[in-house]
């Protein structure tokens, strides 16, 4: 759910990897549970990515080695026994952020609880976070953006997630977005049309398809992450197994792409009526498609 809640963010990293644009350094904060572990996959896996537009795909094995946490250049740094980092473990940060990536692009670093940061740590931080090799990139994750001195949060942009209550017109629309996943997972052209064109009878606003759209994209995303071993998020856990037990990975990367490119078009001045017969129409060709290959 907090890629719906934070998808701006998102479809930010991703037009930034596009352009070969992401920022070396970044701080990734918001409160418990709003999603900074996946942003900070998410975001890895664009730097990773070896697709040559729409990072990261979630499909070529950097993308899948990232997801699976199995990527030799993607280095988890943490603690789990002892409550702040050690200076010799942030020292040998520093010495290995010059050691070449083993195969990605990048080579990336992940606080993941910045918390465990003293400021002794943070100052032998700072001269390779300020000049260290261009292929270093470190992800720091906060609840609070007062962890991080401002010497190294100088050097930072900073993503402030945030956690999000559910309200009524947004459930409706996970709902939604759930029964697509049952017609995909049918993988009946005409039926799936059939309930997309039955949409546009239920007068929803521009901001119920944006929530629709980004909803969909989010439950697909979960089946894939499913199939590469990951536990799906609790509010589309039924439905994410089902799909990845339907779907290829193929299917599941194209039917993301189809709509978070709709999600792009839902800002523009476009009925809902229209986006959903196109959208009923481009899933569809695209099942038939992707079927008979």
């Amino acid at each position: 759910m907090s890629m719906e809640w934070n998808r701006n963010l998102y479809e930010r990293i991703r037009a930034a990897a596009d352009r070969g644009a992401v920022h070396h350094a970044l701080l990734l904060t918001g409160p418990k549970g709003s999603g900074k572990g996946e942003l900070a996959r998410f975001i890895a896996a664009a730097m990773e990515c070896q697709a040559p537009q729409g990072r990261p795909c979630g499909v070529c094995p950097a993308c899948r080695k990232v997801f699976d946490g199995i990527h030799p250049d993607v280095i988890a740094v943490r603690d789990e026994e002892r409550k702040l980092l050690s200076v010799d473990t942030v020292r040998q940060v520093c010495a290995d952020a010059y050691i070449r990536p083993n195969e990605g692009a990048r080579k990336v670093y992940v606080f993941e609880d910045s918390g465990q940061l003293d400021g002794r740590c943070q100052d032998i931080l700072l001269k390779t976070v300020e000049e260290g090799p261009r292929y270093a990139a470190f992800l720091f994750l906060s609840e609070n953006a007062a962890a991080i001195l401002p010497t190294i949060r100088s050097r930072c942009v900073e993503l402030k997630l945030r956690g999000g209550e559910e309200t009524e017109e947004n459930g409706a629309m996970v709902d939604r977005a759930v029964e697509l996943g049952d017609y995909l997972c049918q993988k009946r052209e005409d039926v799936l049309a059939a309930y997309l064109c039955s949409l546009e009878g239920a007068k929803l606003k521009r901001t119920d398809l944006t929530a629709f759209l980004s909803a969909a994209a989010e439950l697909c995303t979960q089946a894939l992450l499913c199939q590469y071993g990951r536990h799906p998020a609790k509010i589309y856990e039924e439905m994410a197994e089902k799909l990845a037990k339907s779907l290829t990975k193929e299917q599941l990367a194209g039917i993301i792409e189809i709509l978070r490119s709709d999600l792009d078009e839902s800002a523009f001045n476009v009925g809902v009526g229209h986006m959903l017969g196109a959208l009923a129409a481009r899933l569809s060709a695209f099942l038939s498609a992707s079927g008979r290959g």
